[in-house]
This record gives structure tokens, sequence and C-alpha cells, in this order.
């Protein structure tokens, strides 16, 4: 009975471990994607200068967590990098859709040009875009590392612990690593320094909320 009672399950929680796996991947592509679009807008925020993926991407961090411990370090680092192909096709989309001639027709209410108003807000900035993308490799490829000796080498327990460390340490590289790269030399230092510590801080926030996630997926062998 208990041996045809867990043949019956085995099914059942592989598709589980399967769905847990799509819903994961999906928001960790989904949340790369809205903070490199929302990047290209800089706003004013509580006296900060803030660029609009600051208040996405974070959740990345612990969604590439999440991708870790339910199925392992490869695949994280696969996603990493599919994830950056993705957001650098991504772009060239944008610019190549800003370059097709507009309907005559085409018109936004209250806007002169539709045409410019696309391709001024999604035709990318190319500096903004690679050094995104470069920080996002860098930072998340880190935070993989991490996460993956601290399970290894000192616990697999208070599972909160291995996304507050690896965080810890990935956010402030990432927003170091995008800052100076799509703005420095570009913008006042002081205005770079205030991008900075304004995604740290967005960031650092976002890790703690979403700090939970990590409790939702199931651990697997392969770390």
């Amino acid at each position: 009975m208990g041996r045809a009672s867990d043949e019956t399950c085995a099914p059942a929680m592989a598709g589980a471990l399967t769905q847990a796996g799509v819903l994961v991947i999906a928001a960790y592509i989904a949340a790369q994607m809205l903070a490199d679009v929302g990047s290209l807008k800089i706003a004013w925020v509580a006296g900060f200068s803030v660029d609009g993926g600051t208040f996405v991407y974070p959740l990345t961090f612990t969604l590439r967590d999440m991708v870790h411990k339910l199925l392992g370090r490869k695949a994280a680092r696969t996603l990493i990098v599919a994830a950056a192909v993705i957001n650098l096709l991504m772009a060239g989309y944008f610019l190549f859709l800003s370059g097709l001639t507009p309907d005559p027709t085409w018109t936004l209410p209250g806007i002169a040009s539709a045409q410019e108003a696309f391709a001024a807000v999604l035709s990318p900035a190319w500096r903004i875009v690679l050094a995104s993308i470069a920080a996002e490799v860098v930072s998340e490829l880190l935070d993989t590392e991490i996460y993956h000796l601290w399970v290894t080498r000192v616990t697999r327990r208070q599972q909160w612990a291995r996304v507050l460390v690896s965080n810890s340490v990935s956010v402030p590289v990432d927003s170091l690593v995008f800052c100076w790269l799509a703005f420095g030399g570009m913008l006042p230092a002081a205005a770079v320094w205030s991008i900075f510590w304004a995604n740290v801080l967005v960031k650092g926030l976002t890790t703690l909320i979403s700090l939970p996630g990590i409790y939702l997926v199931r651990e697997q062998g392969d770390v």
C-alpha cells in the first residue's frame, strides 16, 4: 500500500517541481526585461537620482537564489547568461522597430509625433543597455558563487541567511558596475554616486521584503 502510494505521488511531485521551476524562471526573465526598460528613465525620488529599473531589478537576486535552490548552480548560471542574451535581443528589436517608417495615421493623444516619442523612449541608449547587462552578469554570477559557498561550506539551514549574505555582496557590486559604466563621465560624479546609493538602498530593502521567497521552493541535490 505504501509503495503504491509513493509511486502514485511521484508524478504529481515531479509536475509540481516543473511548475515551480517554470514560474520562477519566467519571473526572473520578466524582472530582468522590465528592469532594463525601466533603466532608460532617471527619476528624482526622495532627494536621490534613481534609475527606473531599481524598483524591480532587486527581485532578480532572490529569484536567482530560488532557481539555484530548486534547479542547482548550473541551471542558475545558464539562466543568467540566457537573460543577458534576451535583454540584448530586446534592445536590438526596439532599435529595429524605431527605424521602421511609421504609418501616417499613427498618433498618440497629446503627442505631436508618435514616432519620435516611441524612438526616444524605447530606442535604447546602448551605453545604458550594455552597462545594465554587464552589471547583471557580473553580480548575478557572483551571487551564484557566494550562495554555493554558503550552502556547501557553511550551512543548509537558516535559508534566509544564504539569500541575505549572497545579496549583500552582489547588490553593491551590481550598482557600482551599472552606475559607473552607464553614467560615469556623462553625469556629474555626485549624481552618479546619488544613483549608486539610491540603488543600494532600494535593492537592500527589496531583498529584505523578497527574502521569504526562498522558502517557496524545494531544495534539490545539486547546489
